[in-house]
């Protein structure tokens, strides 16, 4: 087994418009754990097509379960907005955070 560095450990999405299904090649923990309990959940539309000893996997899924999602940044209002909500409803910084802030 080779030790990859985190910039080889890459998540890959391909698919095309000809095609119903996409397939996703990833390392990310995250990711990976969500596919598996998605194929879990629903084997007709995901499943694991590979998996590899230095933990990558590959799931095809079908196209239209798959969602890309892009996220502005917040503004300044919705930030001062967070943080007055978060002072009412008694949120607490934690200790080491507040010697990072």
């Amino acid at each position: 087994m080779i030790k990859l560095s985190k910039y080889e450990k890459e998540t890959i999405i391909n698919f095309n418009e000809g095609e119903k299904d996409a397939t996703i090649y990833t390392f990310n923990v995250s990711l990976k754990r969500r596919l598996a309990e998605f194929s879990r959940c629903y084997p007709s539309l995901c499943y694991l097509t590979r998996s590899t000893a230095e933990g990558s996997v590959a799931y095809t899924i079908d196209k239209s379960r798959l969602s890309i999602r892009l996220v502005p940044p917040y503004s300044e209002e919705r930030k001062a907005a967070a943080r007055k909500y978060a002072k009412e409803h008694g949120f607490q910084i934690a200790a080491s955070e507040k010697k990072i802030a």
